[in-house]
């Protein structure tokens, strides 16, 4: 199916109130080196400023026992001890989350999993000794084990799980309910969703049933050589199919908006008008399930694969928070790049709640020129980002706040 038949009036499935009302606000609370920060703890001190800042959930860096630190390894999924601290915390940081109404996603790291004994071929394919102790048969041929082929891409190195396999699937149904009703984590984001067809996602949500979803569904943009081209339909169509696939349960990160703004905001701005006069990346298409970012633990923090450039990190929050979709803020900048950054992307939350921009909210694009792109969102916000000059006509537009190279207005 693609985007023209993604009627936003005809729902197909109830995908529960939260994506209905379209008002989150996501936090990625953790970057590439929180494992060594006592995390669970240091969480636990923010979570007042989280709910007063207006987030609606936090993202929890993966929660369960990993061959490496930062939890991208998993290996015994039962075991909440990891390098973030101990389950007593994480527990304990649960129950404040929900004391202040901020809800907390679980990091779902499900396309591999590190054997603990060496099977078939003498790799580590197989799971003795812990729960869910699967044998070869629960590890895809491409990675060295006895299950049928994968339905998606490969992550090299572990043995990648086979979820065509029905006994996989039950054990990954049980522990997904785990971690929603005895654990206390309320949302799922998926980790490398490009690994296994998203049918198995729409099984595992409707198995499941977290009140939020999203999927990591991160492939390369369109370049020409080195530069980007302006036209990106076809990566936001691989992201549009992925939700379809979930049987359109599931949100995914809007990786085609942060490719295109990155690029705009160092001069290219008239990239931020499609050529139907939408904006660029899947919330052009499909608002109510693109959730937009700047950075992430991948992007960002140390390991910086496609950082966005942090001299125009203010102008991309302006950009995100005043528009349709889902906005995500990253933890680095909220928290680590200093108390002016924090606080203005805090009044930038204020305005979208108090003007009621949702992730429907119609947007009609003024000016999308080399140094300045601007822009009218739900009839009562405008903005406008890059040097050029602008304002909107009439006396009844009020400057909302303002930084460098960004402002917002409201009736």
């Amino acid at each position: 199916m693609s985007y023209l038949s993604n009627g936003e009036s005809i729902q197909q499935t109830d995908v529960g109130a939260v994506v209905q009302s379209g008002r989150e606000i996501l936090l990625q609370a953790f970057n590439w080196e929180s494992h060594k920060h006592d995390w669970w703890r240091n969480l636990d001190n923010k979570v007042p400023d989280i709910a007063k800042s207006g987030f609606t959930s936090a993202w929890l860096p993966p929660a369960t026992h990993s061959f490496a630190p930062e939890g991208y390894l998993p290996q015994n999924l039962y075991s909440l001890n990891s390098s973030y601290g101990s389950e007593h915390l994480l527990k304990a940081l649960l129950q404040k989350m929900k004391q202040y109404k901020v809800r907390a996603m679980a990091d779902i790291v499900i396309n591999h999993r590190v054997g603990t004994t060496k099977g078939h071929g003498g790799m580590y394919n197989r799971y003795d000794g812990i729960q869910l102790s699967w044998d070869e048969c629960a590890v895809t041929s491409c990675t060295g084990g006895l299950g049928n082929k994968s339905t998606g891409d490969n992550f090299h190195g572990v043995p990648n799980i086979d979820h065509t396999q029905h006994f996989v699937r039950k054990d990954l149904i049980g522990w997904l309910k785990w971690l929603r009703n005895t654990v206390g984590f309320q949302d799922f984001r998926f980790d490398f969703a490009r690994g296994y067809s998203a049918n198995y996602v729409k099984e595992y949500i409707e198995g499941a049933k977290p009140v939020f979803s999203v999927g990591e569904y991160w492939d390369s943009c369109n370049y020409n050589g080195q530069r980007l081209e302006y036209n990106q339909d076809s990566h936001r169509q691989r992201i549009v199919n992925w939700i379809d696939g979930t049987g359109q349960l599931s949100t995914a990160f809007d990786f085609t908006t942060k490719g295109i703004l990155q690029e705009a905001v160092k001069g290219e701005f008239w990239r931020l008008r499609d050529h139907q006069g939408k904006p660029p990346g899947v919330m052009g298409w499909w608002p109510s399930r693109a959730v937009t970012f700047l950075d992430n633990h991948d992007t960002g923090s140390t390991q910086a694969h496609w950082p966005f450039p942090s001299h125009h990190i203010m102008e991309g929050y302006a950009y995100i928070l005043t528009h349709p979709g889902i906005p995500t803020v990253f933890y680095d900048h909220f928290y680590d790049w200093g108390n002016s950054i924090h606080d203005q992307i805090a009044k930038l939350m204020e305005i979208r709640k108090k003007q009621d921009i949702n992730s429907r909210s119609s947007i009609t694009i003024f000016e999308a020129q080399p140094n300045l792109y601007s822009a009218i969102i739900g009839e009562k916000v405008c903005m406008k980002i890059g040097d050029g000059s602008w304002c909107p006509a009439g006396r009844e537009w009020k400057l909302a706040t303002c930084g460098n190279r960004y402002a917002i207005w409201h009736k």
